[in-house]
């Protein structure tokens, strides 16, 4: 599993806490974790930098860095006004913190939530976001109020599309939407999955678990639209597959799906 823990604003005590948490999650035998900071609360230099510096200590004493890297922005919420944090990060700031810890962890997933606006999650995709998600509820039990007919919120968010309506607009970008979980189930962690992400190895898994992935669920969850927008990018994608043996595989997979079958993956 993902053991993920926020960084707390400039308290040396909670840091050192949230420091030594993550030694005790991975030599307690959880392989990747992932990290992040909640910008908004203290200096994002700071903020940063000691992101950057936790990922050394993790690399240097486990062999194995962030897993993911979470980039949220404090919001409103109730009871809360904006005005009482100093350390609000403009558009364009964001966008370098995002830069630059692209740059600093190539290898590493950036996580982009609904906190922020389509505009905002667009840029942040050319800028070095990999994962975004979708129809998300910040409230405890907020699906189950959501099928309900409630709605509670402990934030505001920004980005209020559907996961299929988020899919089609990540089509149109010309991105290749993946819904794969294949690492986990091979046992792809911690340094065998560093290994394979630094060395660039791990997109010979990657592309086509994403294309089959991508097919299997648009022809389970999408419309006759859906489904022929992600075909025409998976049949596009196969012919840029240089590995024969590779392309083979997807080729026939995606034929296996649309003929029912489920779950193929390398």
């Amino acid at each position: 599993p993902t053991y993920e823990i926020m960084h707390p604003h400039s308290l040396k005590s909670s840091y050192e806490y949230h420091l030594n948490a993550f030694d005790r999650a991975m030599e307690g035998g959880i392989e990747d974790v992932g990290g992040g900071v909640l910008f908004g609360l203290a200096d994002p230099k700071f903020e940063v930098l000691s992101l950057m510096m936790h990922n050394e200590h993790l690399e240097k004493k486990f062999g194995v860095g962030f897993h993911t890297i979470s980039v949220p922005r404090i919001r409103q919420a109730e009871g809360v006004t904006l005005e009482n944090f100093p350390h609000l990060l403009s558009d364009e700031m964001f966008k370098k913190v995002v830069a630059i810890i692209r740059i600093a962890v190539p290898f590493t997933g950036i996580i982009m939530s609904t906190r922020e606006d389509e505009e905002m999650r667009r840029d942040a995709l050319k800028f070095g976001v990999t994962q975004v998600s979708s129809g998300s509820s910040t409230g405890v039990g907020g699906y189950k109020q959501r099928e309900e007919g409630k709605s509670i919120e402990q934030f505001k968010t920004s980005d209020e599309r559907t996961p299929l309506e988020v899919l089609n607009w990540l089509l149109d970008e010309g991105y290749i939407p993946s819904y794969c979980t294949a690492c986990y189930r091979k046992c792809r962690t911690g340094e065998t999955f560093m290994g394979l992400a630094k060395s660039g190895e791990i997109q010979n898994m990657c592309e086509p678990n994403a294309l089959m992935t991508l097919m299997e669920y648009a022809l389970d969850y999408g419309d006759k639209e859906t489904c022929e927008k992600a075909e025409k990018l998976v049949n596009e994608e196969i012919i840029k597959i240089n590995n024969e043996a590779i392309r083979k595989f997807v080729i026939e997979g995606i034929v296996k799906l649309k003929d029912g079958k489920r779950d193929i993956y390398i």
